[in-house]
């Protein structure tokens, strides 16, 4: 995570040179992360890497929100990276205008994709 973020920090850094001041800065910042992120996730992706699981999770909650949270999780995360940043950007409260100035389409494109992007996931299966 410390390596994304620096990653993200570098990229704002070589890249405000070439900040055209032809949107708000806010939107150009989250640009620039979402651009990085989906980079490096398509990196990660291509590389073979063992992940290390443990049989206990000695911080899980049992509750039924938490399974739900996690169920929700789980799910956004076998979307693709495009549709994936939609969705958390929308549930950072971002309006469908400033979505769609960060990902490049229109808000209206914002709202059908969301909309498709919802029935993706209702859809899924749990595993």
């Amino acid at each position: 995570m410390n390596d994304l973020f620096q990653e993200v920090l570098v990229n704002l850094w070589k890249g405000f040179e070439s900040f055209e001041h032809r949107s708000d800065i806010k939107t150009w910042i989250y640009r620039v992360a979402l651009n990085t992120c989906i980079s490096l996730d398509r990196k990660k992706r291509r590389t073979a890497t063992v992940r290390l699981t443990m049989d206990i999770n000695l911080f899980e909650d049992r509750d039924e929100d938490t399974r739900q949270v996690d169920m929700l999780h789980k799910r956004i995360s076998k979307l693709q990276p495009f549709d994936r940043a939609i969705v958390l950007l929308w549930l950072e409260n971002l309006s469908y205008e400033e979505i769609g100035q960060i990902v490049g389409i229109t808000a209206k494109n914002v709202s059908v994709r969301l909309f498709r992007i919802r029935e993706q996931l209702k859809n899924m299966s749990n595993d």
